[in-house]
């Protein structure tokens, strides 16, 4: 019997389109592969590629450390392996996530966030930054609950074939103040 010719141009698209996003999460690469035609900095993120279980601690409003959340974070290759995405889920129901690009013109990552507990209304926030010594640093300019002016800093240290940490900080302009306000320590499933 022959084959439709409905059927053998459904076969022949969806193999094009197969090859045309072969970066993309798949059954074989469940977190997707970092495209060849990106950026070489698509690979910084690699060590965080996968899903790990972690502690997330905050400061309560008295500068104390609430108790540890559990959360995942799962980080993923996405747009074709041309951008990094990743998702937290936490067992308080506060999830969260982030598009990090690299933009090659500017030389540094753009890493945009949104979260279930502030549905975005307006442009997302977003962070600059790049890797350097071992560590992912990431700045959005932020002023202090006492108007001085500054940075909120985030930090991912520590990689290791176990998992990696990560530290939200706000920091003053030259860095001569350092208040810590978000810490997670991850470890690989």
């Amino acid at each position: 019997m022959k084959t439709p010719l409905i059927t053998t141009l459904l076969v022949l698209t969806h193999s094009i389109c197969l090859a045309q996003y072969e970066y993309e999460p798949s059954s074989t690469y469940p977190f997707g592969q970092p495209n060849p035609n990106a950026p070489e900095q698509i690979k910084d993120f690699a060590p965080m590629i996968g899903m790990c279980h972690c502690k997330s601690e905050n400061r309560t409003s008295d500068g104390s450390w609430a108790a540890p959340v559990d959360m995942t974070w799962t980080f993923a290759y996405l747009m074709n392996g041309m951008a990094v995405q990743d998702q937290t889920l936490k067992t308080d129901g506060k999830h969260s996530g982030s598009i990090r690009q690299y933009d090659a013109d500017s030389s540094r990552w753009y890493v945009h966030y949104y979260s279930s507990s502030a549905p975005a209304t307006a442009p997302l926030s977003y962070w600059t930054g790049n890797h350097e010594s071992g560590k992912i640093t990431l700045y959005k300019p932020q002023q202090s609950p006492q108007g001085i002016d500054g940075f909120s800093k985030l930090t991912f240290y520590d990689f290791n074939e176990n998992g990696y940490r990560w530290i939200g900080e706000w920091v003053n302009i030259d860095e001569s103040i350092v208040y810590p306000f978000w810490k997670i320590t991850c470890k690989r499933e």
